[in-house]
């Protein structure tokens, strides 16, 4: 069973819910009728999405506490059921004067808002994902993990360790679906990473109206991507790296 045939509604988790892109893509999830649980620490922002859109549900959780990730599990499951999707937009950026300049403060906090939610959240997930007939993984990582410059080390060495967690998912769905030695089955979920220069949205390009914001990606364009994955063949996606422009 493929992504397509699977039985709607997709009940999907996107953390970081509240930003730009967390709105976008809960907007796009919400058009293909999927139910969201929007997850963020801005307990007005995930209500006010809760209240714009039939079919998301707003939860609070410190994502970087394993144990209130577990809570915040639980709680999903009792009022939608098993999760089929897990959308990671939690991030940020921290930079300094070349290599010196990477600070002990900046590395702590890319650390915890980057890869510790996401290794939290991917693990309480994964089982739901890997039994979901349309389970999928996705984060949004940066062209700096592949080129990292010495201003940006510590934020190139989280993106490209968070690539190489999501990657490292993508091997394991390939080794419980398709590719298990004795019983191999159609693959059904899939992980994936999207690869941007840097996101823009609207509000962006109101306060800057002399920017061009060559090779961004607008947080619309990636929300019609993180939805199409629901749609598209587990086998295409798993373990990709889609470049957007």
């Amino acid at each position: 069973m493929n992504a397509g045939s699977a039985t709607l509604p997709l009940n999907v988790v996107v953390a970081g819910s509240t930003s730009a892109a967390g709105r976008a893509v809960t907007e796009a999830l919400v058009g293909i009728r999927a139910r969201v649980a929007a997850v963020d620490l801005d307990r007005a922002g995930v209500e006010s999405l809760a209240e714009a859109h039939e079919g998301v549900r707003p939860y609070v959780c410190n994502l970087a506490d394993l144990s209130a990730v577990n809570d915040l599990a639980d709680r999903i499951r009792g009022d939608l059921g098993a999760v089929d999707g897990l959308i990671h937009l939690v991030g940020g950026w921290r930079g300094g004067e070349g290599i010196p300049g990477q600070t002990d403060e900046d590395w702590n906090v890319l650390h915890t808002s980057v890869l510790t939610t996401l290794r939290n959240t991917s693990r309480t997930f994964y089982p739901d994902l890997e039994a979901s007939p349309a389970g999928r993984m996705a984060i949004v990582s940066a062209v700096a993990a592949a080129r990292p410059t010495a201003s940006g080390a510590g934020y190139a060495a989280i993106k490209a360790a968070s690539e190489a967690w999501v990657l490292a998912m993508a091997d394991g769905f390939r080794r419980a679906q398709s590719g298990h030695k004795t019983e191999p089955k159609e693959q059904t979920s899939a992980a994936t990473v999207f690869v941007v220069k840097a996101l823009v949205d609207e509000s962006m390009r109101l306060s800057a109206p002399q920017r061009t914001f060559p090779g961004y990606t607008d947080v619309k364009d990636l929300a019609g991507q993180v939805a199409a994955l629901f749609s598209a063949p587990a086998s295409d996606l798993n373990g990709t790296r889609q470049h957007l422009a």
